[in-house]
Order: C-alpha cells, then sequence, then structure tokens
C-alpha cells in the first residue's frame, strides 16, 4: 500500500521534481550572452511550468568551448554558447565567421535565418549532435592603427598582431599587411613598444583592453561579422516531451530578442567610450578590401564548403 502512494504521489502534477539542466559559456557576467542565458533559463522555467530549470555557469566554470561541446556530446552539460569551434567537427561551421562573407547585420539575419543557415545548422546536428536553438550576433571585427586606414594601399607594411587562425593570417597577406600570430595577452605591450603597429578585435575588446592608450584610430572595416548558436544536447533534446520541447525553442528565441537589444546598446556604448577616450572612427573603402581578399578566403577554405560560401555572397 505505502508503495502504491509513493507511485501516485510521484505521478502527481505538480509534485514530481524539476529536472536541472546546466547552460556552461566562456563569457563573463557583464557579457550580453550571459544575460541572454539567464533570460533563456527564465523563459525555460515559465514555459515548462517549473518541469525544467536551467543553471546558467559562466567564466568556463563548467570548462573551455571544446570542453563544452563534448559535455554536451557525453551529456555532463545540456546547453552552451558556441560558434566557428564547431568546424572540428563539421566544415560548415567555418562559415560562422568568414571574412568579408557577409555585408551587414540584415544580411547576416537572411543568411542565418534562410536555406543557407538551415543547412548550416543541420551539419552542425548531423555531425556535432547538437542542436542550434537560436543564434546571437557578436560585434564586428575592426582594425585599430596609429595612422588611419580608409584602404588596402592604405595597409603596406603594416605589423598586425593577428590571432593565430591561418584563414587571418592568409587575408591580411592577401591585404598587404605584415600579420603577426600573438597571443592576446601579449597585444598591448606590443603596441606599446612598437613590436607591432596594429591589431584588430570587435569594439567590446578594443575598449575593455585599453588598446585606447596606445592607438589613436578605428578603422571601421568591419572585415569580420560573425555569429555564434545557442545549442543544446541533441541527447536531451530528443528526451523531451513535444511540449518541453517547443518552449525550450521558444524561450531561444526570446533570449534571442532580449539579447539583440543588448547587443546594439553595447555596440553604440563602447563606440562613445573609445570617443571619449580620444580614438577616431575611420570609414574604410571595404568593396575594395572584400575584393582583395576573395581570393584567400577561398584558398583557405574547406573545398567543401566553398559553394555555400558563394551562395552567402550572393544573398540580396
Amino acid at each position: 500500500m505505502l508503495a502504491t502512494c509513493v507511485t501516485l504521489a510521484a505521478l502527481a502534477p505538480g509534485l514530481a521534481e524539476a529536472k536541472t539542466l546546466k547552460l556552461g559559456h566562456l563569457g563573463n557576467e557583464d557579457n550580453s550572452w550571459h544575460k541572454a542565458a539567464l533570460k533563456f533559463a527564465e523563459e525555460v522555467k515559465a514555459r515548462t511550468n517549473g518541469e525544467l530549470e536551467v543553471q546558467v555557469f559562466p567564466n568556463e566554470q563548467l570548462g573551455k568551448e571544446t570542453d563544452l561541446i563534448k559535455g554536451l556530446q557525453l551529456g555532463t552539460v545540456d546547453f552552451t554558447i558556441t560558434g566557428e569551434s564547431l568546424q572540428n567537427w563539421t566544415p560548415y561551421a567555418s562559415l560562422l565567421a568568414v571574412p568579408y562573407a557577409l555585408r551587414d547585420s540584415e544580411h547576416m539575419r537572411k543568411v542565418v535565418e534562410g536555406p543557407i543557415g538551415e543547412k548550416i545548422a543541420a551539419e552542425i546536428e548531423a555531425k556535432a549532435k547538437l542542436v542550434p536553438l537560436t543564434w546571437f550576433e557578436r560585434g564586428p571585427r575592426e582594425l585599430t592603427s596609429n595612422r588611419p586606414i580608409k584602404s588596402p594601399d592604405d595597409l603596406n607594411g603594416l605589423k598586425l598582431r593577428v590571432p593565430n587562425v591561418p584563414l587571418f593570417v592568409s587575408v591580411w597577406e592577401a591585404l598587404g599587411a605584415k600579420p603577426t600570430p600573438m597571443a592576446f595577452s601579449e597585444v598591448f605591450t606590443g603596441l606599446q613598444s612598437h613590436v607591432i603597429d596594429a591589431q584588430e578585435n570587435p569594439l567590446a575588446l578594443i575598449r575593455s583592453a585599453s588598446f585606447y592608450e596606445v592607438q589613436r584610430y578605428v578603422n571601421m572595416t568591419d572585415h569580420v561579422r560573425s555569429w555564434i548558436y545557442l545549442v543544446g544536447s541533441q541527447r536531451l533534446m530528443n528526451g523531451l516531451s513535444d511540449e518541453q520541447r517547443k518552449a525550450v525553442m521558444e524561450a531561444a528565441k526570446a533570449a534571442q530578442a532580449y539579447e539583440h537589444e543588448l547587443f546594439l546598446a553595447d555596440e553604440e556604448r563602447f563606440k562613445s567610450e573609445l570617443e571619449s577616450k580620444g580614438m577616431e572612427f575611420v570609414e574604410v573603402d571595404k568593396a575594395a578590401f572584400a575584393k582583395k581578399a576573395k581570393a584567400a578566403v577561398v584558398k583557405a577554405l574547406d573545398p567543401s564548403v566553398v559553394p555555400l560560401y558563394e551562395e552567402m555572397l550572393a544573398v540580396k
């Protein structure tokens, strides 16, 4: 009789314990991704009437990006925020951050939410066993320097720090600069001592790293426009009820809308703060940069993704 009562109690609506899920990511608490992750957790709990609860772990608390991806595959983590690192599983993921593949935010939206984005997401699910739930726009990478850069000709001889990414090295060489791979932690002193003349990063990092102390110009090259996915474990998503799966997807969309507002506000704030620190913003001939970079991009990409890259360029 006691066993029957316990079983009935466990099945009674509202009496079952909530299923706790883990979301780990690499951003800090001030990052818009973290705030969006908290919004996602809030929405999941509300939309599932408390059946699912998401705990958010920022600052690589659950591991670095690749560790988190593997954690989702193993079932030790349920959600993460990731991007082109997924190219370790599918070359299609390299398209998330290709120089001069995307003209602006609207072009990005059409790509990600259209047939091209569907192909990329399907490949990620098939090869990496992760389900893209939604996407966030990342701040464009811009070039800082102590002389204004308006065209590729202005790059000649410029010693430019780049991350150790072969595609980035190839593109900047094609544009006429002298790219120098260097750890991010060494960039400030490298600029200060004139080991390098310039660096490239989103406005958020230009600001947080205080590059305004050693650089005068922000040249608006927008050379890499990229996006990143909020992904769920395929194992988890397949194990949810239809209602729960729908709730999680809707929660992700709500988090995306919230993050996009934060992103736009942050980009304006970062620009204003950098200007107040004395940096000058320079408009560049982006079409000339894109044209000169294209051959290097095509050569560096996996041949299997070049047709999709060409489709991205053609989206109007």
